[in-house]
């Protein structure tokens, strides 16, 4: 069955010429040639501004470009959200993305007193990709994974995303061409079953 994927680079470098990046180039081939529709975001080349105080986010306006990003977030069936491991979780940029991206009224209805908000996002499911320095087993057990748990929880899930399955990439720097090559096929096989 077709899905509409939307798939979001969360890396900050805008010269696109990281692992990550072949990582969603396969991904969105694969997809492609499975026959589902891709839509991207590069979240490098926006300008994400910070949010500063609560009323803003509860009530501001998302800027432009964040409201596209948002279309293409409530077009999609499956979101598929790849990152570098930066200080143990997703680049500064990334997390002001979604700041601005999941705000009450987009991700969950505004807050009201005595009631839990209601998740505007459910029926999508996720796929989360994170290229590390580290092996990605001393990420998960030793760490823990904190990171990437509070993406899952207090984004996603909270929005109503799920399921949510991930791809942690360690030793990237130290991986030989094979290796990455493996990484690149495997994106391409998730891609083309649109998981």
């Amino acid at each position: 069955m077709a899905r509409a994927i939307t798939i979001i680079q969360g890396h900050p470098d805008p010269a696109g010429n990281r692992f990550g990046h072949a990582l969603a180039d396969a991904y969105a081939q694969g997809a492609r040639e499975g026959g589902h529709e891709v839509k991207r975001i590069e979240v490098a080349h926006l300008d994400v501004p910070l949010l500063r105080t609560k009323e803003d986010f509860e009530s501001g306006t998302a800027p432009d470009a964040i409201q596209q990003c948002q279309a293409a977030i409530a077009w999609a069936d499956h979101l598929v959200l790849l990152y570098p491991l930066w200080g143990g979780t997703m680049p500064a940029l990334l997390k002001a993305f979604f700041e601005q991206a999941f705000r009450p009224g987009f991700a969950i209805t505004p807050a009201q007193p005595g009631k839990m908000p209601k998740r505007l996002l459910a029926g999508k499911s996720a796929r989360i990709v994170v290229t590390m320095g580290m092996p990605a087993l001393v990420y998960r057990w030793y760490f823990g994974a904190h990171g990437l748990r509070g993406l899952e929880r207090s984004i996603l899930a909270f929005a109503g995303i799920g399921p949510i399955k991930e791809s942690l990439i360690g030793t990237v720097e130290a991986r030989n061409p094979v290796g990455r090559q493996k990484w690149l096929e495997r994106m391409h096989a998730l891609g083309r079953a649109g998981a």
